[in-house]
């Protein structure tokens, strides 16, 4: 199954290690490491193999993929050795790189973005595209009657204003070229009434939001702990420390609103009630690409007798989000070749806050994501 991955944010932190990692694969220059889709538990001939995807994508500045490959390279995130060996395959995947398109009223953008989907498609002899936005971070949207219904959400893109963030945009654009849809972001997508009804109508998934790669991680496999021991956690706190693009995006006030909130509802969702706490961001420039986090929770034990526990958690977010980036088009574009449409709850293994979830564990999300991949035409283990 020939299957394009258009990357929102396509010259980004996460998109380019996303690119490098695929063409490292590819050739057989690297292992898989970090591909949950690659464990034997999940290997399935079901999804597309990893020499069939083709990558390309939309984005905001005019920095070559090699330059920015470079510069992770001198980062720390990648291996010089890959880019440099991979020379040749950044550039001609940058040729499938387009500038984000803009006209006067958002209907003409989405359709702008529409068409170049259609032209990715249709050079590549592709069978599923699976549109991924790995973009920064968006402030929540304010709540507009066009959200909720199809047809005005139609009449009022047709004229001027802003009506849709644009990772909303993104995903409408997606669905009216028949292309399946994923947030990697904690930004709005498609969470949204109208465009829910729009991926129903036009018989295409969609999956998001919010990559779980690092403290949220943690927090998905200890809160279970603490819930099924009938532990009483009192308290749970966090600082996180992170620099790149991305935690100066988070700099600004309401985009780390958004993030904090998907951050923190992992807890109440998973112990069944919401401990007193909060979870900080903060830009450290001199970290670049990397985070650091630290958590301290405290719970009551037999007797009420009062306990802590501390862990710190320190990573590389691009290199732990691209290998799940990779897994997801994979998954999605199986999904919408088996016949699925509208959300996938079942990839909410890989998500802080998903979409339509049943399960806040690890593990069960896990145990859901086996049997999902099992079930698909070709899947069985």
């Amino acid at each position: 199954m020939r299957t394009g991955v258009w990357l929102i944010g396509a010259r980004g932190s996460v998109a380019a290690t996303s690119i490098v990692g695929w063409l490292a694969l590819r050739a057989g220059l690297a292992e898989p490491t970090g591909c949950v889709t690659e464990l034997p538990g999940l290997r399935s001939p079901a999804l597309p193999a990893l020499g069939e995807l083709v990558l390309g994508g939309h984005e905001i500045t005019d920095t070559p993929l090699l330059k920015k490959a470079e510069a992770l390279a001198a980062a720390g995130v990648v291996p010089a050795r890959l880019v440099d060996a991979l020379h040749d395959e950044l550039v001609t995947v940058d040729g499938d790189v387009r500038p984000l398109p803009t006209a006067d009223t958002q209907a003409g953008t989405a359709a702008l973005i529409a068409a170049d989907l259609a032209d990715f498609r249709s050079r590549h002899g592709l069978d599923e595209v699976v549109v991924v936005n790995v973009s920064t971070t968006e402030p929540a949207p304010a709540p507009l009657p066009a959200h909720a219904d199809p047809v005005l959400l139609e009449e009022a893109l047709a004229r001027p204003g802003v009506v849709l963030p644009p990772s909303s945009l993104a995903a409408y654009a997606a669905f009216t070229a028949g292309c399946s849809y994923v947030d990697f972001t904690p930004s709005t997508g498609a969470r949204l009434p109208a465009l829910h009804e729009l991926a129903v109508r036009h018989g295409v998934p969609y999956a998001g939001h919010d990559g779980k790669t690092g403290e949220t991680l943690v927090k998905s496999v200890l809160a279970p702990m603490f819930a099924l021991r009938n532990l009483r956690v009192r308290t749970w706190s966090g600082i996180n420390l992170l620099g790149g693009g991305d935690g100066a995006n988070l700099a600004e006030p309401a985009a780390n609103a958004a993030k904090t909130a998907s951050k923190q509802r992992v807890l109440g969702e998973t112990l069944g009630y919401q401990p007193q706490g909060t979870t900080r961001i903060e830009y450290v420039d001199d970290i670049g690409d990397f985070k650091t986090a630290w958590d301290l929770i405290t719970f009551s034990g037999f007797l009420g007798t009062a306990m802590r526990m501390e862990f710190t958690w320190h990573g590389c977010d691009s290199a732990l989000a691209a290998p799940l980036v990779l897994d997801l088009a994979r998954l999605t574009a199986a999904a919408h070749a088996a016949g699925r449409h509208g959300p996938l709850p079942e990839l909410g293994f890989f998500f802080k806050d998903p979409i339509d979830a049943t399960a806040h564990s690890l593990d069960e999300q896990w145990r859901i994501l086996a049997d999902f991949v099992g079930s698909l035409p070709g899947g069985e283990h």
